[in-house]
């Protein structure tokens, strides 16, 4: 379950100085009907009441706190990360939103949708730093046995075959991406080196086209989703084909958090590494900051919510059946 829902209450608290005053009053209101009540039930519904009121609060004050240090020292956005990583919560980047709400201005909400695109590049880059050893080793594997082909041709013939087995992971990606960055910007790599990472780097291009998954048609649609919770059930849904595996409805999408969790990195990946040349023509379309921001959410959440679990309830190996069957 997600922590704290955007429901009225931070609304108010966005209001700035007259949100608190309301908020402030209703509290106390609360608390005082609820010291005069005689009916039990009534008197639990305000305690309730009020106590929610209070979380709401602390939640939005931290969050508030939180944005204050980033603008106050917004060079400093890579260091506020590796010290608050855990407050960059999909809580934090839906107070954003209904901040930016808040604005009359276009320029000020754009000024927020801007903020929100260097958080989530930071946060991003700062998350790629911490996966698993194993994750990055298995990828640096699969690159050096690209590297070791005895051809271009073998090579490229390599990445295409990852790409039919879906191996060609987000790790592989970015590490395919930045040797062609490195190269292509060097001064001392020889021609003939570069002219294989751009071999490479295209072979990588033409094979994430060509394999189309069914995970980026789902992107578009749960991106295209305007209201949260409509969004969020919608992902729930297409993790819940059925007791039997088998799809209820045949025009459906559905697939596991995990290979879903995978493109949805492979798309901020490709974002983030070139904005303007980016591997997959859906990242094209889909770089606009509201986007960014979903899909940013949509992987915060299935971290949350469905990885985590998946993750304390592993069958042990050799139980598992591939993902593809």
């Amino acid at each position: 379950m997600r922590s704290l829902e955007l429901r009225n209450g931070e609304s108010i608290w966005c209001l700035g100085k007259s949100g608190i005053s309301t908020r402030e009053s209703f509290y106390t209101r609360c608390k005082t009907r609820a010291d005069r009540e005689t009916d039990p039930t009534m008197k639990q519904r305000l305690i309730s009441l009020a106590s929610n009121v209070n979380k709401i609060d602390e939640a939005m004050e931290k969050h508030d706190e939180l944005l204050k240090e980033i603008q106050d020292s917004p060079t400093d956005l890579d260091a506020i990360v590796a010290k608050r990583r855990k407050d960059f919560t999909g809580d934090f980047f839906r107070f954003l939103a209904l901040l930016s709400e808040t604005y009359d201005n276009l320029e000020d909400r754009d000024g927020v949708a801007r903020l929100v695109a260097k958080c989530m590049s930071a946060v991003s880059a700062f998350d790629k730093t911490l996966e698993s050893l194993e994750t990055l080793d298995a990828a640096q594997a699969k690159f050096d046995d690209i590297l070791n082909s005895s051809s271009v041709d073998a090579a490229c013939e390599k990445i295409k075959s990852l790409a039919k087995a879906k191996e060609l992971d987000s790790s592989l990606i970015l590490l395919i991406n930045s040797a062609w960055a490195a190269a292509k910007e060097s001064t001392s790599v020889k021609n003939e080196v570069k002219d294989i990472m751009y071999s490479l780097y295209k072979a990588m291009k033409r094979s994430l086209r060509s394999i189309s998954p069914k995970e980026i048609k789902l992107l578009k649609h749960l991106l295209n989703i305007a209201d949260p919770e409509e969004r969020f059930s919608a992902l729930a849904t297409a993790f819940s084909p059925g007791d039997d595996h088998e799809a209820k409805d045949p025009y459906a999408l559905y697939t596991t958090p995990k290979e879903l969790h995978k493109w949805i990195k492979i798309m901020l990946d490709s974002y983030h590494l070139n904005k303007e040349d980016t591997d997959i023509k859906e990242a094209r379309k889909m770089s606009q900051p509201v986007i960014i921001q979903r899909l940013f959410i949509l992987k915060e959440t299935i971290e949350e919510e469905y990885l985590e679990k998946t993750t304390l309830q592993t069958p042990p190996e050799g139980d598992t059946k591939s993902e593809e069957e």
